[in-house]
Formats: C-alpha cells, sequence, structure tokens
C-alpha cells in the first residue's frame, strides 16, 4: 500500500458541521453514553472468526494488499482478530513492503470516548506483542483507529470488506438533530428504522468492486416494513451471497432480544443465496460450516446448506425459509390472487391512546347510546369462539366524519371531561388540542354490525374466530370482512397450513418463536375468487370450518388448490417453533 508514513495523525472526527450545535451536542453526549444507549452487544471470538471466514479475510491470502473497516469496533471483537490475521498473512510472506505496506489495511470506527481510548491502549499491546517497535505500533494505531460517528466520519471511498456488529439504538433514542441528519444522508431511515440500518447501508456503499460485508445483526429488517428501503437497495446493486439464522445461539458475550443472523453481502447482482441455520457455536463446527458456505460445488440435499434463488426481489420482504417452501409461495403468487384481490378487507381494530378512559363495562359507560359499542378484545375470542366479557368503547366520531359537537351529547361531554387530564396528556392531543377527545383511530361503527373473521396479533399458530356482527374490534386484533367470499368457508383456509405457510414466510418472529398475525402478511395470502371455487369444495370448507377440525381444513384446502402430494407434505412439514 502507498499510503505516506509522514502525514498528520489520521484520528477522524464527525463531519464538520458548521453552525449545526445540537449534532455536536448529541455527538459527544453518545460518546460518553452507557452500554445500553449506545446498543453496544459484543460478539464471541468463534462468531468473529467464522465472518471473517465466509467473507474470506483469512491469512491464506495476501491481506497486505487488501483493505477492511469494522464500522463500531467497540472492544475490539473483530478488530483484534482482524488484525491478527493480516500480521499472520504478512509475516508468511516475509513482510512484503515493510510497514509501510500494512498503513492502509485497517479501518475502525468508534464513538464513544473511553471505549475507543481503552481498546487503542489494547490494540498498542497487541502490536508491539507481535514484534512492532513503539514508533511503529503508535504509527499504525493513529492510521487505523477513526474516532468519531462512523455515519458522519470521512472515510476512504472503498474497502474490500467490511465486517462487524452494528449498534442495535431504537430510533426514538437518537437525538432529534441527530435522526434529521442521518436521514438527510441516508435513504434507508426510514419509517421507524433502528440505527443499525444505515450503518448497513453505509458499509454496503463502502464496498470496492467484488467488496464483502459480513454483518452480524437483528433480523428484522429482511421482512419487516422499515426495512424495504435497504432491501431494495440490495436489489439493485448488490447480492445476498449468505445468510445465516442465529436464532437461539449464543452468538454474543451476553443475552439479546433480538433475533440475530449473520450477512454476507457482495457488489454485483448475479448468484444464488446460500443458507444455514443455528450452527453449533464452536471453533470446530463453524470452520466447517464456513468451508461448506464458500466451496464452489453446489451443496448437498440434506446437508447443513442450502442453495435458493430469487430471495431477493426490489423491496419485498425475504423469503430465507427453507427452498421448497419458497418454491411453493412462489408458484402460488404467480397463479392466484391476493386475500384482498379476492375480495377480501383485512384491518386493525381501534387504538384509543387512552383504554382506561375509553373502555369500560358497556352497561357502566354513562354517555348516550349511540356513543358506545360493544367491544371484542384477544380475551374474548381465547377459546376460539366468541365470549364476550361485556366491555364497550366510547365512540367520539360522527357519523358522517369528524368529532361530534360535545354540546350535543351532554353525558359524553361530562364522561370526557372528567378524564380530560388521562385523555388530552396522550401524544395524539397535544398534536391537535382541540381535537383533544378523539381516539387515535377512527371509529366506524358499521363494522361492529358487519359479520368478520378475527385474528390475534402474536401467536404460535393461526387463531381464527368467525364473529357474528355484533362487537367492534378492539386494536390488538385483526379482523376480515368480504363481500365475496363466505366467512365460514375463508376461516377454514385462514386456519389451514396454507395460512401457516405464508406467514411462516413473511413475518418475523418474536420472542419465543411467536409469529405476527398482522395485516401486511395475512394480506400476501393466496386465495382463488368465491365464482372460481366449486360447490363441492365450498361445502367442505364450511363443514370443516364448523367442526373446527383443523386437519379437515387442511384436507379441504388441499383439494381446493389442487396441491401434489409433495407440496401437501412442504405445509403439513410446518410447526409453531415455539
Amino acid at each position: 500500500m502507498n499510503e505516506s508514513l509522514h502525514g498528520p495523525e489520521m484520528v477522524l472526527t464527525q463531519a464538520s458541521l458548521p453552525g449545526f450545535c445540537p449534532v455536536e451536542d448529541a455527538l459527544k453526549n453518545l460518546s460518553q453514553a452507557g452500554i445500553e444507549l449506545r446498543g453496544a452487544v459484543f460478539t464471541r471470538r468463534e462468531v468473529v472468526e467464522f465472518i471473517l471466514d465466509l467473507v474470506g479475510f483469512t491469512a491464506e491470502r495476501p491481506l497486505y494488499d487488501k483493505t477492511l473497516l469494522e464500522p463500531s469496533f467497540g472492544e475490539g471483537d473483530f478488530l483484534f482478530v482482524a488484525v491478527e490475521r493480516l500480521l499472520d498473512a504478512w509475516h508468511r510472506q516475509g513482510k512484503p513492503g515493510g510497514i509501510r505496506n500494512l498503513v492502509s489495511c485497517i479501518r475502525g470506527v468508534e464513538l464513544h470516548r473511553k471505549t475507543f481510548e481503552s481498546t487503542r491502549q489494547k490494540l498498542l499491546q497487541q502490536l508491539r506483542g507481535a514484534g512492532l517497535s513503539q514508533t511503529e505500533a503508535m504509527m499504525l494505531c493513529g492510521r487505523w483507529l477513526v474516532h468519531g460517528d462512523f455515519l458522519l466520519a470521512e472515510l476512504p471511498p472503498e474497502f474490500a470488506f467490511v465486517v462487524g456488529n452494528p449498534p442495535y439504538v431504537r430510533q426514538e433514542l437518537i437525538p432529534d438533530a441527530l435522526l434529521t441528519e442521518y436521514r438527510a444522508r441516508y435513504t434507508t431511515v426510514f419509517d421507524r428504522a433502528d440505527l443499525y440500518i444505515p450503518f448497513i447501508e453505509r458499509s454496503m456503499k463502502l464496498l470496492a468492486t467484488e467488496g464483502k460485508a459480513g454483518i452480524i445483526c437483528a433480523d428484522r429488517w429482511v421482512k419487516n416494513r422499515y426495512g424495504g428501503p435497504l432491501r431494495k437497495l440490495v436489489a439493485e446493486r448488490f447480492h445476498l451471497a449468505i445468510y445465516v439464522d442465529m436464532v437461539d445461539t449464543p452468538a454474543f458475550h451476553s443475552e439479546v432480544t433480538a433475533y440475530p443472523a449473520i450477512f454476507v453481502i457482495k457488489r454485483g447482482k448475479d448468484g444464488s443465496t446460500r443458507i444455514a441455520r443455528r450452527p453449533e457455536i464452536s471453533s470446530k463446527a463453524l470452520t466447517s460450516l464456513a468451508g461448506q458456505l464458500v466451496r464452489n460445488e453446489t451443496p448437498k440435499p440434506g446437508g447443513a446448506v442450502s442453495e435458493v434463488t430469487g430471495v431477493v426481489s426490489e423491496a419485498e420482504p425475504w423469503i430465507l425459509d427453507h427452498p421448497d417452501r419458497l418454491k411453493l409461495v412462489r408458484q402460488m403468487e404467480r397463479r392466484l390472487p391476493s386475500l384482498e384481490e379476492a375480495g377480501c378487507r383485512v384491518g386493525i381494530g381501534v387504538a384509543t391512546g387512552a383504554d382506561r378512559a375509553f373502555i369500560g363495562p358497556y352497561d357502566g359507560l354513562d354517555v348516550e347510546e349511540d356513543r358506545k359499542l360493544p367491544l371484542a378484545t384477544t380475551r374474548d375470542i381465547r377459546t376460539g369462539r366468541v365470549q364476550w366479557r361485556g366491555l364497550g368503547v366510547v365512540n367520539p366520531f360522527a357519523d358522517k366524519g369528524g368529532l361530534v359537537n360535545l354540546a350535543h351529547y351532554p353525558r359524553l361531554q361530562r364522561y370526557l371531561e372528567e378524564r380530560r387530564e388521562m385523555i388530552a396528556g396522550r401524544h395524539v392531543a397535544r398534536k391537535q388540542p382541540a381535537n383533544w377527545y378523539r381516539t387515535i383511530d377512527r371509529i366506524h361503527p358499521p363494522l361492529a354490525t358487519t359479520p368478520k373473521l378475527l385474528i390475534p396479533d402474536i401467536k404460535g399458530e393461526a387463531q381464527v374466530v368467525h364473529e357474528e356482527g355484533r362487537l367492534y374490534p378492539h386494536h390488538n386484533l385483526y379482523f376480515v370482512t368480504s363481500s365475496e367470499w363466505d366467512l365460514r368457508a375463508l376461516q377454514a383456509v385462514l386456519l389451514s397450513g396454507l395460512t401457516a405457510l405464508f406467514i411462516t414466510a413473511y413475518s418475523t418472529r418474536m420472542r419465543g418463536g411467536y409469529l405476527r398475525f398482522q395485516a401486511q402478511y395475512l394480506r400476501r395470502i393466496r386465495l382463488p375468487h368465491w365464482s372460481c371455487v366449486p360447490r363441492s369444495a365450498a361445502t367442505a370448507l364450511i363443514d370443516a370450518s364448523a367442526s373446527g377440525d383443523i386437519d379437515a381444513c387442511n384436507q379441504a384446502v388441499f383439494t381446493l388448490y389442487g396441491l401434489t402430494a409433495a407440496e401437501r407434505a412442504v405445509i403439513q412439514a410446518i410447526e409453531p417453533e415455539r
């Protein structure tokens, strides 16, 4: 490498932002923050070695001709192992080019001041222990380590490797001024994206031609809404080469609530994706698995590694499930309309923002009769049938839109005024003080009298309950209505393994293995138009629904969809992962 040894010490700070003190203040605070606020999680050495093997940063290669970036080096989990391999490769070849050849090989960025200084001292010791002089070690630390915010720091334009574990910081913990700056720089800071999302964006954009990024982080972005722009960026300019599911593995030195995965992303758009799941965390097992994942040979069927194509498609969620499930989902998506295209509507119940004020025993809500509705909650359908517990919700909305005039409803006015402090303190009320008594979601009374299917949000498997048209759903219940489909027949479809196929393909799993039966995932289910359902199939679906027998629902659905024995086996193999 040709970078001069005699320039100024290369310890970079965040980009200069004249006159924008709130950003600088926020960075100063974060540089002194505790572990939780910084989202610091430390990676086990075996996993670090595994990721470096996956991207090809191995001592057998001339690493002194390559460049590696660690975006958030923390206590040096990746940094020390990478430097160890770099020096090993350099020594093996007789130290070609001398110390000069190592100057540009490493860049590590860290914002937290105490962590930066502590890791810098440890790196000095590592370099001295490897035979470098104090002057050489000081010089390399000065060139390699960057104190600043990775998302704002000035860095060389291209790296052959980017590896690391980006900070997991929720958006609401990022100071507003800093978040505004991130949004201006990174297209992936979308919706409620956490901090690791723009970290991945910049990591990818800093890759040289044929460069590889090896990142371990939460897996939720591959399917949820806020990951859409990042998935689109990968689809347009990069390639997901390797995905390793690390759920329920001790990948870190401490327990984490997010489900982690390893992603190896390359520049370029061609190629399939190799997948491995929940490996044993030991040096021997991970070394063997890395060899299988990077080997040029096609993986053997039934082995630890599978290979799939078509994972990445624009901003669409990634289906990183079993290849046979992906094939079946894609096949159905090509030949059948979606749930809503087939005449069904999916929605979610009312969020009030102050349930203690707006919700109570229906008979005890002292408001005008047309200002309250009987309410369905998850507890009402816990048994699989509706058993109403007698709750109701206050409705402040006029039938034709907007809020009612409280002067016309004295009982409602008195009821709300008695709870004004609780209701007016909500964020939605502070934004629009004149509308202080509105619920977060508008209430549409006709929904209460519309027959519907009710589906709880978080479950290990589908629970779909028929509600004949007496209750209004609460906010943690999704509902499905249809002007085309018979709801009893539709209930059989939604109770069947077909729904499990689509929900497991598209939903992120929560802690404990639970799935999210959200509207965005329910809408992806494929369904024929009711007019295309033969009478015999319709009767079988309705009878299966009435019996509550899941096996009967499966058989009726499998017949309707014309699934082969192999396709049925794929669906029947899906089990709740709790």
